[in-house]
C-alpha cells in the first residue's frame, strides 16, 4: 500500500468517528424538560392538584414569589393525580405555560423553581401556609437542547407569626357560618390597632374604623397602621380595625357569595361582634365606620350599602367596578361584547400607565388560566358568578375566545352597586343619607373611574347627598396622599360628632 494511501484511509477513518460522535452527540440532544419529584416531608400522601415550575431571569430572586401583573415570568403548569412521594412527574412542552409554552422559551439563564399548590385556604397558589417547593437553582436552559432537568420539592411554607405588641393585637376566630357553608373549620382574622393611651377596664368607649386591604392584602396591614398613627382620627382617637379579606379563591370582598360562603354576614354578626366585645367599643352603629382602598373600596361601599344600620359611613377609594357597564371598560351587559376586543377588534386594555395602556385582558386571562386560582379577574367570578355544575364559579367570559356569556352577565346584576342602589333606594335612601364617599382618580391605573362616573350620576339623579368625587391627573396608587387622608379623618370625625358630643 502506497503512502498516499495510508493517509487517505486514515481520513477517512477520522471522519467516520467524528460522524459517529456527532451522531451520538445528536441524539443525546433533547428538548427540555423538569423532571419533579416531592419529598414524604411536604406530603406522605399522594397529591392531586396542580403542580408548576417557575422562572426567573433574575439569578437572586425565588420565582415562586411571582408572577408580576405588568412583567410576568415565565411558569408553566400541569395537573397531576395520585401522585407519589419520590415519584417524578414530568413538566414539558405539553404543559400549559405563560407567556408562551414551554417549547417556546428564550434561550438563557435562570432561577428555576417547583410549586405544589396543597390549596389549603390561602388565596396565593405559591406562597401559600403548607404548600410546597423547591431551592431555586440557577441555570442554563435551552428548550431545544437541554434535556431533562431535576428538581427536589422538600420545603414547605411557614406561616409568619403575628407578633402582637403593646398597642396591635389579633383577633381569630371560626365562623359557625363559613364552616357550615365549607364542611370545614372557617376562621376570620383581624388586626386591631388600638389608640395610645387605651387602658383596659377603663371607662372610655370608642368608635371603630374598620378597613378593607386591596387584592393581596391581609389584617397583617396593621403593623403598618399603627406606626402611621391611624388611630388618631381627625383629633379624635378610635381604634382602628384592619379586616383580612384573604380566601382561596382571591379576595371575597366581604359579599355573600354562592362560591366562597357568607363572609358579609359572618362579618356583622360574628367578628364585628367578637371585636367589640373584646375591646372597648362604643357597640354602636353610629361609631362604626368602613374603608378601603381598590379591591377593599369595592368591599366597604359594598358593606355599607347592604348593612346600611351596621356603619355609619364609607369612604371608599378607587374601588373596583361599582357599575358593571363600564367593567374596566366592558360594558357585561352589552349583547354580543367580547371581553378581549372591542368593537373594532382592537385588544381591551385592562390597565394603562397615564394614557398609555400597559396590560390588555387577553395576556392577563390567559396568565390566570396558568395560575388555576386566585386571580384578580378570577376572584370576581368567583364572588359574583353563581357556581357551576363542575363545582367552580361559572365564568363570565369563554377563556378561548373572550365571549361573554349573557347568562353569567345577567347573574352579577345582584353586585352591581349601581343597579341595587337604584331598585332599593326607596329603602335606602333614608338609611344612606350623608354615609356615601367615593373617590377616585380620573387617571386611574385600572380604568375604575368610569364606573365610578356612572355611579355618580345614578345618584344625583336618584337626589342622593352623596359625595363622589373625581380626583384630576391622579391614578390607583397616588390618589391617596396625606391631603385626602386627612380629609376623610376630619370627615369620619365630623360624621361621629353628629352623634357624640364626644368620643365616648
Amino acid at each position: 500500500m502506497s503512502f498516499h494511501r495510508s493517509r487517505r484511509a486514515e481520513w477517512l477513518a477520522c471522519l467516520a468517528l467524528v460522524a459517529s460522535v456527532a451522531v451520538a452527540r445528536a441524539a443525546d440532544v433533547r428538548p427540555l424538560e423538569f423532571r419533579v419529584t416531592f419529598d414524604r416531608t411536604v406530603s406522605p400522601l399522594p397529591f392531586t392538584g396542580r403542580l408548576y415550575v417557575m422562572l426567573s431571569a433574575r439569578k437572586d430572586s425565588e420565582p415562586r414569589f411571582g408572577p408580576s401583573w405588568f412583567r410576568p415570568e415565565p411558569f408553566f403548569a400541569v395537573d397531576v393525580k395520585d401522585w407519589k412521594p419520590g415519584t417524578p412527574a414530568i413538566v414539558s412542552s405539553a404543559a400549559i405555560g405563560c407567556p408562551a409554552p414551554l417549547d417556546k422559551l428564550k434561550k438563557g439563564r435562570y432561577s428555576v423553581q417547583a410549586v405544589m399548590d396543597l390549596d389549603r385556604g390561602g388565596r396565593n397558589f405559591s406562597l401559600s401556609l403548607g404548600n410546597g417547593y423547591s431551592k431555586p437553582l440557577w441555570l442554563e436552559l435551552d428548550p431545544s437542547a437541554t434535556g431533562s432537568v431535576p428538581l427536589t420539592i422538600d420545603q414547605v411554607v411557614k406561616e409568619t407569626p403575628f407578633k402582637e405588641t403593646p398597642r396591635v393585637k389579633l383577633v381569630d376566630i371560626e365562623s359557625k357560618l363559613l364552616t357550615a357553608f365549607h364542611g370545614k373549620p372557617t376562621r376570620m382574622r383581624a388586626g386591631v390597632v388600638l389608640p395610645k393611651g387605651y387602658k383596659e377596664g377603663d371607662d372610655r368607649r370608642y368608635a371603630v374604623v374598620y378597613e378593607i386591604p386591596g387584592f393581596g392584602g391581609r389584617h397583617t396591614f396593621a403593623f403598618a397602621r399603627e406606626s402611621g398613627n391611624a388611630t388618631e382620627v381627625g383629633g379624635i382617637s378610635m381604634i382602628w380595625v384592619v379586616l383580612d379579606p384573604d380566601c382561596r379563591l382571591g379576595h371575597h370582598v366581604f359579599a355573600d357569595s354562592a362560591n366562597n360562603g357568607p363572609w358579609g354576614k359572618a362579618l356583622v354578626e360574628e367578628l364585628i361582634h367578637a371585636i367589640e366585645k373584646r375591646f372597648a367599643t362604643a357597640g354602636k352603629p353610629e361609631a362604626r365606620f368602613v374603608t378601603g382602598h381598590s379591591s377593599g373600596g369595592w368591599s366597604s361601599l359594598w358593606l355599607q350599602v347592604a348593612y346600611p344600620d351596621t356603619f355609619n359611613g364609607v369612604w371608599s377609594t378607587a374601588p373596583d367596578p361599582v357599575d358593571f357597564r363600564d367593567f374596566q371598560k366592558v360594558n357585561i351587559y352589552k349583547p354580543g361584547i367580547n371581553i378581549f376586543t372591542d368593537e373594532e377588534g382592537k385588544a381591551r386594555p385592562l390597565a394603562r400607565s397615564g394614557d398609555k395602556p400597559v396590560l390588555f385582558y387577553k395576556g392577563f386571562s390567559d396568565m390566570e388560566v396558568v395560575m388555576g386560582r386566585g386571580g384578580q379577574l378570577f376572584s370576581f367570578e368567583a364572588v359574583f358568578s353563581p357556581r357551576g355544575s363542575d363545582g367552580k364559579p361559572r365564568p363570565l367570559w369563554d377563556r378561548k375566545t373572550g365571549a361573554i356569556d349573557a347568562e353569567v352577565a345577567k347573574s352579577w346584576e345582584k353586585y352591581d352597586i349601581r343597579l341595587v342602589l337604584e331598585r332599593n333606594w326607596k329603602t335606602l335612601g333614608p338609611k344612606l343619607r350623608g354615609k356615601l364617599h367615593v373617590y377616585v382618580g380620573d387617571k386611574d391605573t385600572f380604568y375604575l373611574d368610569g364606573a365610578t362616573v356612572l355611579l355618580k350620576q345614578s345618584l344625583a339623579k336618584l337626589g342622593s347627598d352623596a359625595v363622589v368625587e373625581v380626583f384630576p391627573g391622579r391614578h390607583h396608587g397616588n390618589l391617596i396622599d396625606k391631603k385626602l387622608r386627612d380629609r376623610i379623618a376630619r370627615e369620619m370625625a365630623d360624621r361621629l360628632q353628629r352623634f357624640f358630643t364626644r368620643a365616648d
